[in-house]
């Protein structure tokens, strides 16, 4: 009988997961279109609520093909190498008190663990295209996703400090009073940033470069293949927002308290659909970054950050400082790289974009003249208003 409630529980988690991204599509389409003047998908069913149950079906019919030189074997389990940790993490995420696969003591160990294993797929989905656009992305991607594991493993770190605890429940349980974002702001800043990273979305999105020819590891994907990439994906953004609610919001709790299951589980969905609407937000605000540029901004900020969090965190635990100092330590260790950001950071680009400015030519438009064929009957015979 464990084994039949595991696996109704384990198929249920599997109907709640998919359909949670297919929501997050239709939701950042719609944000999208609005932040762009846009309306976004309406014709699929009510505000084109079934709009994303149209694409999987399209992309389910489309033809699966496989390069002739590719590993077959090996490209074909690449997709599930990325989908089952994405999806494994979910049994020891909470939505409530009481609602979870299961509670373990070492919950935040095992997100660690299993969340790490997605970088073996985009690497071997790569590799075993044997095309050299996949292998480059298959290379950027592991670059890329072991520089900001850390910063978020750091982060997850101090939220255990604080907490006392590596499971989930009792993160969210520590959490009655204050949220950790606010006991922390630096750490909850560092995740955000680092968790869009993590899962590939704008300005960090380099080795997917979807507005490019490639597609970064996947590029010789199709079909029903390319579609467990795009789930994983949408899975993941979930995810994010999920553990932001939990380690940093307080869950289902802050900042009512108990309240009833229900109630609980409609907070905690409030608080991780509220994040990914950000992480929406940052896709229509900012343009892609260079390689160059993500790998220092992870290795010369985020990692640097992370740590300073960590110390900062450590140094109140041991003396025993009140709460609300490491708010001001982590506020204090955050102006020094902001200062620096808008004093020179931002010189060379804002003198370009001066200069740009300096040399443009202004174009006014004229209203078009009418043809002369466009006259009006009334113009051309004008006694008949005054005969009627």
């Amino acid at each position: 009988m464990d084994v039949v409630w595991a696996s109704l529980w384990l198929f249920t988690l599997l109907n709640v997961v998919a359909v949670a991204a297919l929501s997050l599509v239709w939701l950042e389409r719609k944000l999208l279109g609005r932040m762009q003047g846009r309306v976004g998908p309406t014709r699929v069913g009510p505000f084109g609520l079934l709009q994303p149950i149209a694409d999987g079906i399209k992309l389910l019919m489309k033809e699966d093909i496989a390069p002739g030189s590719s590993s077959r074997v090996l490209f074909f389990v690449a997709p599930l190498l990325v989908f089952v940790p994405s999806y494994m993490v979910w049994i020891t995420i909470p939505f409530g008190r009481d609602l979870f696969v299961r509670n373990l003591d070492l919950g935040l160990f095992f997100f660690v663990a299993l969340s790490v294993l997605g970088i073996v797929g985009l690497v071997l989905a790569g590799w075993s295209s044997n095309s050299k656009y996949a292998i480059l992305g298959g290379f950027r991607s592991a670059a890329q996703l072991v520089s900001y594991e850390i910063p978020i493993i750091m982060t997850i770190l101090v939220v255990a400090m604080l907490a006392g605890s590596l499971s989930f429940r009792d993160v969210v349980l520590a959490q009655d009073v204050v949220p950790y974002a606010a006991v922390q702001p630096l750490a909850f800043g560092v995740f955000l940033l680092a968790g869009l990273a993590e899962v590939g979305r704008t300005p960090f999105d380099i080795y997917h470069a979807e507005s490019e020819v490639v597609g970064g590891p996947f590029v010789e994907y199709s079909g029903a293949h390319w579609a467990i990439f795009f789930l994983a994906e949408y899975i993941n953004t979930f995810m994010v927002g999920a553990l932001g609610a939990l380690l940093f919001l307080g869950g289902w709790r802050w900042p009512v308290g108990d309240v009833p299951a229900a109630a609980g589980v409609a907070l905690f969905l409030f608080k991780t659909y509220a994040i990914v609407a950000v992480i929406f937000w940052v896709r229509a605000t900012y343009p892609r970054m260079r390689i160059d540029q993500l790998m220092s901004f992870g290795w010369k900020v985020l990692i640097p950050l992370s740590f300073a969090a960590f110390v900062a965190t450590a140094f109140q635990m041991f003396y025993g400082w009140p709460i609300w100092t490491l708010t001001i330590l982590s506020l204090v260790i955050l102006v020094p790289p902001i200062y620096i950001q808008l004093r020179w950071q931002r010189k060379p680009a804002m003198a370009l974009a001066k200069h740009y400015a300096e040399i443009a030519v202004a174009v006014h438009a004229q209203p078009r003249p009418v043809p002369v064929a466009a006259v009006t009957e009334a113009d051309a015979a004008p006694g008949r208003e005054d005969d009627a």
